[in-house]
């Protein structure tokens, strides 16, 4: 079926729900004045709620950025003061544990500074040829973190089945105790540097947006970005917690009875599998934006069923969605009306529907008036 092109069949929307820039122009008359100027060429009417709120999220948004940026410059510093004794520490005290313990830091100086990173990179303007921005290079930083902490990984654990099998190892119990004591304090301080209200208690390495549902109205609040980087920063250190108590403990059982020394190599082995076993998940989402997958927990069927009870929609297709990063979430959806439905109506009503349920960062939306559910499909 061959149908026509012209612009009175076939309307077309982007809405920049949250504009991928993250720099705030003039003022918001500006930004208002450009976004009716550019769907004016496609003859469609932005609506004001549209233009307020993506006005008022940017007035808030540079100071969102900078508390963040605070918080986790402060983390940052602290993960690379104590990541750095506690290397002194291990060696001076022939500890595998506390070393192992060190690369777990370094795990999270890592997921801080490419949080950082993000933060600064996502003010970057989009150009002719970024068209998207430079989000996704927060996703090859995460990359290069991941596989950096398995070489140094994949060290400690030879290392550490050397000494079981060998056993010619001594073990300063005393300089252990103390450090591993250290890294509980310091691990109880970056807690309470980075924590925020709402925060999650669970360890996880992964991204926010694999971890849970898109919350309504998180990619257009403003602080979603900042929050998700704060947050995921938390996480880390909680379970670095968990871990230098375990080491507290080993260090506890060695001073005591020096004979369990292979607690500590025994340390060594199942904390690198808890850090390879954090890393993987990451990977995975790191493969799958870069593979332009869907969101792994936002689901098609939802947001089809959420475009077909819009009056006048009589079928979806080409709907696309995938991730510029662990937050902007992009789509694009064709959908079939009525021959005598209002073109412009459903524009408003659909990208508003999937803004506040969803939260995408980015929507466009054609519709094609006339086709039926059979013609979609050709």
């Amino acid at each position: 079926m061959k149908l026509s092109m012209d612009s009175e069949k076939q309307p077309l929307i982007e809405a920049q729900m949250e504009p991928l820039t993250g720099t705030s122009p003039p003022d918001s008359r500006h930004m208002c004045s450009d976004l009716e100027f550019s769907d004016e060429a496609s003859g469609v009417d932005v609506p004001e709620w549209l233009c307020w709120e993506t006005g008022t999220m940017l007035g808030t948004e540079s100071d969102t950025r900078h508390r963040a940026r605070r918080k986790l410059l402060i983390a940052a510093a602290v993960s690379l003061v104590f990541m750095t004794g506690e290397v002194i520490g291990g060696y001076a005290a022939h500890s595998l544990a506390i070393m192992t313990d060190a690369a777990h830091l370094l795990t999270d100086f890592g997921s801080i500074t490419v949080s950082i990173f993000s933060l600064w990179i996502s003010g970057r303007p989009p150009t002719e040829t970024m068209s998207f921005g430079w989000h996704r290079a927060e996703i090859l930083g995460v990359l290069l973190s991941v596989v950096s902490i398995w070489a140094v990984t994949a060290v400690l654990v030879l290392t550490a089945i050397q000494r079981i099998r060998d056993g010619d190892y001594e073990i300063e119990s005393q300089i252990m105790l103390l450090t591993s004591g250290c890294a509980v304090g310091v691990n109880v301080l970056m807690v309470l540097i980075l924590h925020q209200s709402g925060t999650s208690h669970g360890h996880s390495h992964r991204f926010p947006s694999s971890q849970q549902q898109v919350d309504k109205h998180s990619q257009t609040d403003g602080h979603s970005h900042s929050n998700a980087s704060v947050k995921a920063a938390f996480i880390h250190v909680v379970g670095d917690l968990l871990q230098s108590v375990g080491v507290l403990l080993a260090a506890a059982i060695i001073h005591v009875w020096p004979q369990y020394k292979v607690a500590d190599p025994i340390c060594t082995l199942l904390f690198s599998a808890v850090v390879v076993g954090t890393t993987l998940l990451l990977t995975k989402d790191v493969f799958r934006i870069l593979m332009e997958a869907s969101p792994q927990n936002l689901s098609n069927s939802a947001v089809r069923e959420l475009l077909l009870s819009v009056r006048g929609v009589t079928a979806v297709h080409s709907l696309h969605m995938w991730s510029l990063n662990m937050t902007h979430i992009l789509l694009s959806v064709h959908v079939a009306t009525e021959e005598d439905a209002d073109s412009q109506l459903i524009l408003r009503r659909t990208t508003k529907l999937l803004r506040s349920e969803f939260g995408f960062s980015s929507i466009t939306v054609q519709v094609e008036r006339g086709r039926t559910s059979a013609d979609s499909h050709q």
